[in-house]
């Protein structure tokens, strides 16, 4: 018993409370604020949007509007005896019908692929997705008019 009495009143004395060999106080990023800003905390993913929030709606229209005018240069171009460059848009280039289906498939490819990434939580290939596009289809808009 009067073991368990030392052990009290060693405890009730603020001097005695403190161990011999205390651990090291390790300040928690979490606490500090650091994991806010680190993007590789696996916890810390950005906050969701919506699909259809006006950096899409303005990524999709400009997709659409660069695959219409390469709908229509492209098809300008073979009238007048040219050749479809591009392997896999001159399968579909033997009517009109074909290349319209060909270039409303892709934008909705880019527009079906950008929300698969939006599903799995992945927003920044959400927005590059149709970035590329638009780079791609700009190439395309500004060689046909340059060649025509």
């Amino acid at each position: 018993m009067a073991q368990k009495e030392s052990i009290a009143m060693l405890s009730d004395d603020p001097l005695n409370s403190v161990p011999d060999n205390p651990a090291p106080v390790i300040p928690s990023p979490i606490a500090s604020g650091a994991a806010a800003a680190s993007p590789l905390v696996p916890g810390n993913l950005p906050d969701r949007h919506k699909f259809w929030d006006y950096e899409n709606i303005t990524l999709f229209a400009t997709v659409a509007a660069l695959n219409a005018a390469d709908f229509a240069l492209t098809r300008s171009i073979l009238r007048d005896g040219g050749r479809e460059l591009n392997p896999v848009t001159r399968v579909f280039s033997g009517s009109t019908a074909g290349l319209a289906s060909n270039f409303v498939g892709e934008t909705a490819g880019v527009v079906g692929l950008s929300y698969f990434f939006h599903q799995k939580g992945h927003h920044r290939l959400e927005r590059i997705t149709p970035l590329i596009n638009i780079g791609a289809s700009s190439f395309a808009v500004a060689y046909d008019l340059n060649h025509r």
